[in-house]
């Protein structure tokens, strides 16, 4: 595509060029700028002048230095090879880039986000002439092992379908399908492009129904999010954000993971680029990389790239979503990104709102969360899109604007604990200051692997752990010994409930992760446990004498003890509950 000079720099204010004489461009259009023709976007025009923000480095721009434009915005490439690619904020291939530059990126440096010598094989699945519709499939590509890249038409574009290749070997740039359209014949590559800002078509929302399993307790069963479903995970420094994503992204059950690391600290990045290759798919053995893409754009990238980040990495979900792909996208964090806002809004010098932000960071947040979500797709498949955002309050000060605001357009909120974290309790999701609305969503599909008694055991246990709260208020001011046996009974089970079911170990093969069946059994287990103590209190037995029952022991070990394909020991655990308690009734009869 041939470029154009729609005018040249007038001043430089950081990652932000002023332009003039550029009456031929539009908002949101791709730019290049200087002799090193530095991607940048339109974002601001004013008569004969616009602004374009910068996404490299613009040291050493001077005034008069030409501005050219393809006339169009900002785009992504989407096809075969994305699966297990390293991009940067603006789609530029890491891997690919430093084989040829090294470990810098030079300035301008250009290159196809798509491999243009990696061959790939196509089988069609339509028959020419026929009638093709926007987001029909006519061909599959074998990307991964665990990916079938499905190639579709457009969504801008139902015609007819004259020629479809034959199967066989083909580059992501050959000409696979002829359409005739009112324009005429156009040819129909491999991959396909699309402007990052713009959500994806699609033909239907759908209600949620179904839970993303993640494997982690606290999530599943007491703040579930369901597939297609948006959370916000807020914490201070140091309180776990990216280890709980990093933990999503390797154990949820979604067929596809979009991690983007935007704006964190350089080694937390490099941790996951090189641990990520390294890590095994648990539910299939192979590779993790060949369900994950990963966008890194670290705090020391040009900040105007972090604020392109998401876009990138949402389109990209949503195209694979439209193959009737179930994606989870990791976006950690939505802090830096509006922090790049902030500069970028101070940079063109608009007013400012709270703290600094930009007044149109609530409109941004919400156009960057609507784009999760369950949907029909235009081919009439099912996939989804669910979103966890983390969030870096200063402080870990919640009341702050990025945080507030998010929370206007998420359903469901991990709010992570620091003094729990300084307990190394992990995941450091704080029970009682975090709440999920998917609850009702998901409690269907919940009843239906457990008997119905999901949305029961739960509800018992919440109460118990808010009756444990307010105990704790007496206990701080004269201690545990003064309550009664039945109140002393909560905090016994509370304690049992934090430590054996809420507490998790990620470097522990059995309880890393925990299936639903499990985590059901060990819910029931400590409900049962707690109703037996209290049935059994009320009869006179003492606390004392319950809490050396062997089987509480083996309540406390049981996530270490019993593997996900062991529920017949979970069982057999609850009726051993079932007769020490009998046996210590008769005991003390």
């Amino acid at each position: 595509m041939n470029d154009r000079v729609v005018g040249d720099v007038k001043r430089v204010v950081g990652p932000v060029v002023e332009a003039r004489r550029t009456t031929r461009v539009q908002m949101l259009e791709l730019a290049l700028v200087g002799e090193h023709r530095l991607v940048g976007e339109v974002v601001h025009i004013q008569g004969d002048s616009a602004w374009v923000q910068v996404y490299e480095d613009t040291t050493g721009l001077r005034p008069g230095a030409p501005i050219s434009s393809y006339g169009r915005p900002l785009s992504v490439e989407l096809g075969p090879g994305l699966v297990g690619s390293i991009y940067d904020g603006v789609q530029r291939p890491l891997d690919a880039i430093r084989l040829q530059m090294g470990d810098f990126i030079s300035k301008g440096a250009s290159m196809p986000a798509l491999d243009r010598m990696r061959t790939w094989r196509f089988v069609p699945s339509v028959t020419p002439p026929c009638p093709v519709s926007a987001g029909m499939v006519i061909g599959t590509v074998k990307e991964t092992e665990l990916i079938q890249h499905k190639i579709m038409v457009p969504p801008n574009m139902s015609s007819e379908l004259v020629e479809i290749a034959a199967e066989g070997e083909y580059h992501v740039t050959d000409t696979v399908a002829r359409v005739r359209t009112i324009d005429g014949v156009l040819e129909l590559p491999l991959f396909q492009t699309w402007p990052v800002r713009a959500p994806r078509p699609y033909t239907a929302r759908l209600a949620h129904s179904t839970p993303l399993i993640t494997g982690q307790r606290v999530i599943d069963t007491l703040l579930p999010v369901a597939r297609g479903g948006v959370v916000v995970v807020p914490g201070g420094f140091g309180t776990g954000k990216t280890m709980v994503q990093h933990a999503l992204a390797e154990w949820c059950d979604a067929d596809l993971v979009v991690y983007i690391g935007c704006g964190e600290r350089g080694n937390e990045m490099t941790e996951v680029l090189t641990d990520f290759p390294k890590l095994t798919d648990p539910r299939t053995g192979r590779s993790l990389m060949e369900r994950t893409i990963l966008i890194a754009n670290t705090s020391n990238m040009p900040v105007a790239a972090r604020e392109a980040s998401i876009y990138t990495g949402i389109t990209i979900a949503e195209y694979f979503r439209d193959m009737g792909m179930h994606v989870a996208v990791m976006a950690d964090s939505t802090s830096r990104w509006a922090e790049a806002l902030r500069e970028l809004s101070g940079r063109m010098e608009e007013m400012p709102a709270d703290e600094g932000f930009p007044a149109y960071l609530p409109t941004r947040l919400a156009e960057f969360y609507e784009r999760a979500g369950s949907v029909r797709t235009l081919n009439g498949a099912e996939g989804s899109i669910s979103t966890i955002g983390a969030v870096s309050p200063p402080g870990g000060d919640f009341s702050e604007p990025v945080t507030q605001h998010t929370k206007r357009f998420v359903r469901a909120f991990w709010a992570l604990d620091k003094q729990l974290a300084n307990a190394r309790h992990y995941p450091a999701i704080s029970w009682l200051d975090s709440y999920s609305e998917y609850v009702e969503d998901v409690s269907e599909w919940w009843s239906g692997k457990t008997n119905g008694e999901w949305y029961g055991l739960r509800t018992g246990l919440f109460s118990i752990m808010q009756q444990e709260a307010r105990l704790q208020k007496v206990v701080k001011l004269v201690g545990a010994d003064v309550l009664p046996d039945s109140q002393r009974l909560i905090l016994e089970v509370a304690s049992i409930f934090k430590n054996a079911f809420l507490q998790q170990s990620a470097f522990d093969k059995v309880d890393a992760f925990c299936v639903a069946e499990k985590q059901y059994l060990m819910l029931k287990t400590i409900v049962t446990l707690h109703n037996c103590a209290a049935e059994s209190i009320k009869n006179g037995v003492t606390l004392e004498a319950i809490q050396k029952l062997p089987v509480m022991r083996d309540v406390m070990r049981m996530k270490y003890q019993y593997a996900n394909d062991n529920a017949a020991g979970l069982r057999e655990l609850l009726e051993n509950i079932e007769r020490s308690f009998h046996a210590l009734a008769g005991a003390t009869a």
